[in-house]
């Protein structure tokens, strides 16, 4: 049976609570993965989402900053969550389909403004949580298995509206794309998104700071789905649902969208 999967960074799930209801009614994805609810769980309006279908819900939550949380219309089983880089951060949670498909979602640290681990702690602690994510893959490797969040770096050229010009910018620096390719190849995943739109210019965020994104369209894309080798033959129909972030109060991110015949 074929599936849909979203994910979105919503930039506060109780603020936009209303796009997510607007992106599960239009659009109807199996499985919504967010990022950035920033939201404790019990605070997470659920009870929104159930009614139109959504009743399973696993989710990482803290007051006012970062915080996981995967929706699925399929019972889903809750199988944990990570801590790297021991930041004590609700960055991840793990749940498992009743078809043994493990979904990963995930938010990685966006590491501060200056790329420098000794001038700024935040992006020392981004590359050690990357670190730590390798390693872990390296050590149980990952089967029947999707990846998505928000991972905060935009790796290919074409990622980016200018690779020029971001080479020294948070996101697209070449430790952090060093890094996030070690991650990659460590659990041999393969970039669905990718492997569907292999050729061209592809964004998922903008930045609030354009006075009109959509015209000035300095994107980048930092929000991906990921699968293991021995699934990603099956993901097909990937897209990113641009039109999103024009919608009345948006999140900076647009959601993106894969489909898996599992």
């Amino acid at each position: 049976m074929p599936f849909t999967l979203a994910t979105w960074n919503i930039n506060s799930v109780r603020l936009r609570a209303g796009l997510v209801e607007k992106l599960l009614r239009d659009e109807g994805p199996d499985v919504l993965c967010l990022q950035e609810c920033k939201s404790p769980v019990d605070k997470i309006p659920a009870e929104q989402f159930a009614a139109l279908g959504y009743g399973h819900m696993i989710a990482r939550g803290q007051k006012g900053y970062n915080g996981v949380a995967i929706l699925s219309k399929q019972p889903i089983e809750d199988v944990g969550d990570m801590d790297f880089a021991g930041l004590g951060h609700a960055r991840h949670v793990a749940g498992r389909l009743e078809n043994g498909v493990t979904i990963h979602n995930f938010y990685v640290p966006a590491g501060g403004d200056v790329p420098d681990r000794e001038k700024n702690e935040k992006f020392g602690q981004k590359l050690d949580y990357l670190t730590e994510m390798r390693d872990w893959f390296h050590g149980d490797r990952p089967e029947r298995s999707i990846l998505v969040g928000d991972l905060n770096i935009a790796p290919r050229e074409d990622d980016v509206w200018s690779h020029k010009q971001l080479l020294k910018v948070v996101s697209h620096t070449p430790v952090e794309v060093e890094h996030l390719a070690e991650t990659q190849d460590a659990g041999r995943w393969v970039d669905i998104t990718r492997q569907d739109i292999p050729e061209g210019q592809l964004y998922s965020w903008w930045s609030y700071r354009a006075r009109d994104w959509d015209a000035a369209d300095k994107g980048r894309r930092l929000d991906h789905v990921w699968a293991t080798g021995d699934i990603a033959a099956a993901g097909h129909s990937s897209r990113i649902l641009r039109a999103a972030r024009g919608w009345e109060k948006p999140s900076d991110h647009a959601p993106v969208f894969a489909s898996f015949d599992l």
